[in-house]
């Protein structure tokens, strides 16, 4: 390609509205254009790298026999009601209606319609297994798109499903996907890890996330060195911390604590250690008032606290709610007396002559223990904390921030059950579908290589996903020895097969230098004086450069790839 008459731009200056390295510097260097809150152009040089990445899904998703096809983005929004998910993902849907008034959904995921495909080919187990694919436009109404292509509210994504007669059959179908995602992970060159995660709205059995490592990552990694141990922080089992046994319990002693309602304002104000406190907060849980109690230097987990019940919705409640169930103002709660369900984290129960909330304004209880409350629910409710123990060895966890690239789900017969999608068995019995869903977002992954190799010149792609592998920078196109020659070697490396853009602009070698950084191409050839000699320079773009006789510089880029 040549750039003098391409669409070609790059930005000097950071853009002010993007708020990570990677969506700053994928701006920056021409790659995507902001045009409204979370919704993006790719422009050509990112259609390109776009294309790869999708290039490599499809070559996996093959060896996987994974068949492509195509789903529509517009769908009624009877399909989710069918499948009990409209209300899961309730204003995260965009939602319209058509000239008749039908009430219609932009696609946000499509296990149903993959549904309703397979319900055209499975008539008995001999029709199993089988997998599909698309690579297709989502939509998600995020509240807060942020990060760039991180979190945004049309993306395209690669959805694939499996379908089996049983478990065992998933089990292996599921074996081929995750085998297939490390591959695309390895081959896009991305530093991750592999966790456990939240099945979340999509339900099912298992899911489990390909997170590549990034400080800005949205995610929270609980990992393990000493096992090998690794969750996101959402489901991960947190171990509780085992109280030393005290020989005598004190009795209850309501204490007036006043201007002190956080428990950084109740420790100081009662000169105790932390861990002598604990805090109760009030959630809404399907509209349900649930109390929820923890150490007092400890978080509650919204995940877990959903899953304990079986919720849809789990959210902090308002002030209103709070004095209702506590008959206090907030700061002030407490699991004596409390007029709500009551949840207590399991480590609460190895604790003794602990602190609380009394439900009273300007009060607080000391010297509380089991006998004077009771728990509706005893379960771990709690976040793990950087340096907890693992659960699984005993050893001691760290965290690390992650972006979610891929997701893979054992969703069992949660769908088929659903939408009724059932075959004969051998003794001619109907038995339901087995499903497993599998998810890439090729811009995320994008987004994460830019995270992963941006310095301070522009991003350094890996050598197979760079838009261009070769970059050949003519210093004075007026000089009609270095025109020429820049024209041959450009022509000869397209001949080669070698991905070539040649920089002919009328621009100051260090605009060109510095553009060609930006864009992350991974080795520049600059014609300049030398070709008077017969030489060129080769540069790789975060190494030292040498000079190559002109006539050699074909072989020399052969060999490089």
């Amino acid at each position: 390609m040549r750039l003098k008459n391409s669409y070609f731009f790059t930005l000097r200056e950071n853009v002010r509205d993007e708020d990570s390295v990677s969506s700053n510097m994928l701006c920056r260097a021409g790659y995507i254009k902001k045009s409204s809150a979370g919704v993006y152009m790719m422009l050509p040089l990112g259609w390109r790298v776009m294309q790869k990445i999708e290039a490599i899904i499809r070559d996996e998703m093959e060896k996987a026999d994974s068949q492509e096809l195509l789903m529509p983005a517009l769908i009624p929004e009877d399909v989710y009601v069918s499948s009990g998910r409209r209300a899961g993902f309730g204003a995260s849907m965009f939602s319209l209606k058509d000239r008749k008034g039908q009430p219609y959904v932009l696609g946000p995921t499509h296990e149903e319609l993959f549904a309703m495909a397979a319900k055209m080919q499975i008539r008995s187990y001999k029709d199993m297994p089988f997998s599909l694919y698309q690579l297709q436009t989502k939509f998600r109404d995020e509240p807060r798109p942020r990060y760039g292509l991180i979190r945004v509210r049309e993306f395209i994504m690669k959805d694939a499903y499996t379908f089996d007669k049983d478990e065992a059959g998933l089990d292996e179908s599921y074996r081929k996907q995750f085998n297939a995602y490390k591959n695309i992970m390895d081959r896009l060159h991305l530093h991750y890890r592999i966790v456990r995660a939240d099945t979340g709205v999509m339900g099912g059995l298992l899911s489990e996330e390909f997170q590549a490592l990034a400080p800005m990552g949205e995610d929270i990694l609980v990992l393990c060195d000493n096992c090998g141990f690794s969750s996101n922080i959402e489901v991960s089992a947190a171990k509780p911390e085992i109280a030393e046994i005290e020989d005598t319990l004190e009795e209850v002693t309501l204490v007036e604590t006043p201007n002190s309602r956080t428990i950084e304002e109740v420790v100081g104000f009662l000169n105790k250690d932390v861990k002598k406190f604990v805090k109760t907060l009030i959630y809404n849980v399907d509209g349900t008032p649930v109390a929820v109690m923890v150490r007092g230097d400890r978080d509650v987990n919204e995940v877990k606290l959903r899953k304990l019940y079986g919720a849809n919705e789990v959210e902090l409640a308002d002030p209103e709610t709070v004095t209702k169930v506590t008959h206090a103002e907030i700061g002030f709660a407490g699991p004596i007396g409390i007029d709500c369900e009551l949840v207590m984290d399991e480590e609460v129960s190895h604790m003794f002559n602990f602190v609380t909330g009394a439900n009273k304004t300007g009060y607080h209880y000391t010297g509380v223990n089991q006998r004077d409350f009771k728990a509706d629910k005893v379960a771990d409710v709690r976040n793990i904390q950087d340096g907890d123990i693992c659960p699984d060895c005993g050893g001691r966890v760290h965290f690390a921030h992650g972006i979610e690239v891929g997701n893979t789900f054992k969703l069992g017969t949660k769908y088929s059950k659903a939408l009724d999608l059932q075959y004969l068995d051998a003794n001619n019995q109907l038995q339901y579908v087995w499903m497993g869903s599998y998810g890439i977002g090729p811009a995320r992954a994008m987004a994460a290589l830019a995270e992963q190799n941006t310095d301070d010149n522009g991003i350094n792609w890996p050598k197979e996903l760079a838009p261009y592998q070769v970059a050949v920078v003519v210093i004075q196109m007026k000089d009609e020895q270095q025109a020429e020659a820049g024209n041959r070697i450009h022509d000869a490396l397209q001949q080669a097969g070698i991905e070539v853009l040649l920089d002919d602009r009328d621009e100051r070698p260090g605009v060109k230098f510095k553009d060609m950084e930006l864009i992350g191409i991974p080795y520049r050839i600059t014609v300049g004086r030398g070709i008077k000699d017969g030489m060129v320079e080769l540069k790789p773009r975060t190494g030292e450069s040498r000079n190559v006789p002109v006539e050699e510089i074909v072989d020399e880029i052969k060999k490089l790839f």
